[in-house]
């Protein structure tokens, strides 16, 4: 009884490291979509931007089959406490990482949408600076699920922080523009969009930071 109960417990840990290594898969999978979707929208890269929309397809497909690898250890191995604490956690970043893909997509599609309309260079310059440490801020996260402590993830979550100050800056900074120049109010309109999609990325990587509290301490905590 004792060896068969080793091998379920062996055959659970590996289950589980699989599980960890397709979400950083589909983790840097998304991190290749933020940085690309910034990039074609501050390079007005109308072609990138569609690769980015058809990149969606293979984030989805990673949600898939950690969502049905998740519910199949549930179901056979029937985890409890921390185990189960383990398999709950990637279930819920899972679904923060497929909503920033979604972010992304938005973005690009933005992107194709403004071909023509008038541009404001100071704005996309800030555009690209909030882009940039929305991937720092991803990307940190994923690094933090791998290796990250309670500690560590109260620290990383004060990143959003900044990209909230980006939003609010990059906001004031549009709305003075097009009250310079209404002709470019169309543009702000998606400028505006663009922020707020990035602002809501940083908003699943600080919720990926709770769920890491949550799978070391058992505790629902808003950071």
């Amino acid at each position: 009884m004792d060896k068969e109960k080793k091998m379920l417990r062996s055959q659970f840990e590996e289950d589980l490291e699989k599980l960890h290594n397709q979400f950083y898969a589909m983790g840097q999978e998304v991190l290749s979509q933020i940085n690309r979707t910034v990039r074609a929208f501050v390079t007005h890269d109308r072609d990138l931007a569609k690769e980015v929309i058809e990149q969606d397809a293979e984030v989805n497909e990673y949600e898939l089959k950690l969502e049905k690898k998740s519910f199949e250890i549930i179901a056979l191995q029937q985890p409890v406490s921390q185990d189960l604490r383990t398999v709950l956690t990637v279930l819920k970043a899972v679904s923060d990482l497929e909503r920033m893909g979604d972010h992304a997509v938005s973005i690009a599609e933005a992107t194709i949408r403004m071909k023509g309309e008038q541009r404001i260079q100071a704005v996309e310059e800030e555009i690209k600076k909030m882009g940039r440490d929305v991937k720092d801020f991803v990307e940190t996260t994923l690094e933090l699920y791998l290796n990250g402590s309670v500690d560590k993830a109260y620290e990383v979550a004060t990143m959003d922080e900044k990209i909230n100050h980006y939003f609010e800056n990059i906001r004031d900074l549009a709305t003075e523009e097009i009250r310079k120049n209404p002709d470019a109010i169309v543009t702000g309109r998606d400028y505006f969009q663009v922020i707020s999609y990035l602002e809501r990325i940083g908003d699943y990587a600080k919720n990926i930071c709770e769920w890491v509290v949550y799978f070391e301490t058992g505790k629902i905590v808003e950071l």
